[in-house]
């Protein structure tokens, strides 16, 4: 890779590793110390996927030098990291979930009306306006597709840096939401406020359902293997949903026709978290603060890293990358 720019992304492609292979050691000390399990063969077909990915990545890269190609290099070696790192902290959250703190949902709730936001009133108002209810509904879906939209938007506009320090700031977000987490235990707002998920017909609770039967399985115990591809999201606070939004603006503002875009639809996805994923207003929030904190303290490292960066042959990393993270 001749350009400078892939350059400086190669080595942060390597750097994007610590936090994968941290996670993933996590998740092997605790999946036995938890007595959970993971179902092999949907386990053993995602990792068999991430690593074809990133072999051809690192094999075009190797082979080619100088001449490979950086936009095959870095949009397929991302997904697989990506992948990989969807892999991992799926299961790990149920590991932190399994340590059974106590479940702080009062807490949570006590803050949201103390702020003047309680969530019954919001719900209501959804419940009562069907066509708001259902386009929430799409909007939170919407966590997915950024996952493999962003690496390939931002190599084919060559934003290379943009997308490992993206990368960096998305597994540093993740682990800081399975740590607090396991320490923050929640189901939702609608077991704070003991109603049950059907006294708002109008709204797709099914999110909800997901995350109340395993989060209520694994504290009693009745819940052992894993079966990656039907995993819910049972973490409340931080909202990760609010968090993976702010960062995928982050990723995607810059890039002429989708940054706007973008942001009307991850700014959708965050008015969807209380109703449809049930999370408190404080979890949304959460979320955006830790979002903007990952992605301060991610560049903040990356650049103290370049000043670092000793001289030789292969060229420092920048000390700004104006032109990569500010264009």
């Amino acid at each position: 890779m001749l350009d400078s720019d892939a350059r400086t992304a190669w080595r942060l492609f390597h750097l994007n590793w610590l936090p994968i292979v941290a996670m993933g050691g996590l998740l092997a000390i605790g999946l036995p110390a938890t007595g959970l399990s993971l179902e092999p063969v949907a386990y053993s077909i995602t990792l068999a996927i991430a690593a074809i990915l990133v072999g051809i990545a690192c094999g075009h890269q190797l082979t080619k030098g100088e001449l490979a190609d950086p936009k095959l290099v870095f949009s397929l070696g991302t997904i697989g990291q990506v992948i990989l790192t969807c892999a991992i902290v799926g299961p790990l959250s149920y590991v932190a979930g399994k340590l059974n703190w106590p479940l702080q949902d009062e807490a949570l709730l006590a803050i949201d009306r103390a702020l003047g936001l309680d969530p019954e009133p919001i719900a209501r108002y959804i419940n009562d306006h069907p066509w708001l209810a259902d386009v929430l509904a799409r909007g939170y879906g919407l966590i997915k597709w950024p996952l493999l939209g962003v690496p390939v938007v931002l190599t084919l506009t060559a934003r290379y840096v943009r997308l490992q320090v993206f990368m960096l700031a998305m597994s540093f977000a993740l682990a800081v939401t399975i740590a607090i987490s396991a320490m923050v235990p929640a189901i939702g707002t609608y077991y704070g406020l003991q109603l049950p998920a059907a006294h708002f017909p109008e709204i797709n609770t099914a999110v909800y359902a997901g995350q109340l039967r395993d989060i209520l399985a694994l504290r009693d115990g009745s819940l052992h293997e894993l079966r990656l591809f039907f995993l819910s999201g049972i973490v409340s606070f931080p909202s990760f949903h609010a968090a993976s939004a702010v960062l995928y603006m982050w990723a995607l503002w810059p890039v002429r026709g989708i940054g706007g875009i973008a942001a009307a639809l991850n700014l959708l996805m965050i008015a969807a978290t209380p109703a449809i994923g049930a999370h408190y207003l404080i979890d949304v929030a959460g979320g955006i603060a830790l979002a903007a904190a990952s992605i301060w303290v991610t560049k903040l490292c990356v650049e103290r890293l370049g000043r670092a960066a000793p001289a030789s042959a292969e060229p420092a990393l920048p000390p700004v990358w104006q032109p990569s993270l500010a264009e």
